[in-house]
């Protein structure tokens, strides 16, 4: 039986560890949780948040409404041949728990994407990437109850409308439905992708000449921690802001400005520039506010020092907005889902 709490303390629910609370919070373990709590008046008459990891949201207020916290264990091989396997994952299971579980088991594509925090449900909402892999790259379907029918859906790639940190749930499905599974289709032959960033420098370093994907998720655990601050040492969420897509002309100009632009030419045209470059050249790296700062290593994360709340972490965000745009005339994105 499901069991409804009130008046919940959500600050062990989010990496940033905010204090907030919701008026009602309950916990699905199981698919009959998920039916039996659809049919609660408390589901059909409240506001409803679903949570996993925690780790893509910062809370300004209390939530007046129900949170679920997805609690769906599982994973499966569903079918294969002799070069591609699909698995299937519980939307509740540890993004990089699952990650090493694939990658023990010599399934490649998602090596790329080590250590991200947060659940498995989450990374298509957001299509989580890294190095040169976003899961659009290796997604097959994902499973889904309608929050207001309980009805089960099935979305494939092309209904879910990935983009950059985009998907259909973060737009016109945003709140209404419930990711309960997520299938990814993984190479048994696979080819490690090392172009990107700073993985071949990190595999040298590592004495590593032939990496496989063991390697290559070992090189990026390895640069992660070496830049992201551990939310259970330090609240954070990871990267704060997007990397702001311009186009060419938008490119030549600011290069031209300030020859050190850190930028990657994408396959339409456009360039993505380096928002934590940005940030840091406007003057804000290691910047403190209060009990909210910019991380010292990575200016694309801010952090909680000890006892922010989730407005003064949005208050330093909208200072970096306006430093930004005031110095290079971009305009940066929140990644993390305000609440």
């Amino acid at each position: 039986m499901v069991r409804i709490q009130e008046n919940f303390s959500l600050k062990h629910l989010n990496t940033f560890g905010i204090e907030a609370k919701a008026k009602y919070y309950a916990e699905i373990n199981s698919i009959s949780d998920l039916q039996e709590l659809i049919s609660n008046k408390i589901y059909s008459d409240s506001e409803k948040l679903i949570v996993g990891g925690g780790s893509n949201m910062l809370f300004t207020k209390d939530f007046n409404g129900l949170v679920l916290k997805n609690n769906l264990k599982g994973i499966e091989v569903i079918k294969e041949d002799a070069d591609f396997v699909e698995v299937r994952s519980a939307a509740g299971e540890v993004w990089h728990d699952f990650v090493m579980w694939c990658i023990d088991k010599n399934y490649g594509g998602l090596e790329n994407l080590s250590l991200i925090p947060g659940c498995v449900g989450a990374s298509p909402m957001q299509n989580i990437g890294a190095y040169g892999v976003e899961i659009k790259d290796v997604f097959s379907e994902l499973e889904a109850y309608e929050v207001a029918t309980g009805k089960k859906q099935v979305f494939n790639k092309v209904q879910c409308k990935f983009g950059y940190r985009e998907s259909v749930f973060k737009h016109e499905q945003k709140n209404r439905f419930i990711i309960t599974s997520v299938t990814f289709r993984l190479s048994k032959k696979p080819k490690v992708n090392t172009s990107y960033g700073a993985i071949s420098s990190e595999l040298e370093a590592m004495g590593v000449k032939e990496p496989g994907i063991k390697e290559v998720s070992q090189a990026v655990i390895n640069i992660r921690s070496s830049k992201l601050p551990d939310p259970k040492v330090i609240g954070n969420a990871g990267s704060f802001f997007k990397n702001p897509e311009v186009d060419k002309n938008v490119y030549r100009n600011l290069k031209i400005r300030f020859s050190g632009l850190v930028a990657y030419e994408m396959e339409n045209g456009k360039y993505k520039l380096a928002a934590g470059w940005l940030i840091e050249k406007a003057g804000l790296k290691g910047y403190v506010d209060g009990n909210a700062a910019v991380h010292d290593k990575q200016a694309l994360v801010l952090v909680n020092k000890g006892n922010a709340t989730g407005s003064e972490v949005y208050a330093l965000s909208e200072h970096i907005l306006q430093a930004v745009f005031n110095k290079f005339g971009i305009t940066l994105e929140r990644e993390v889902n305000i609440i």
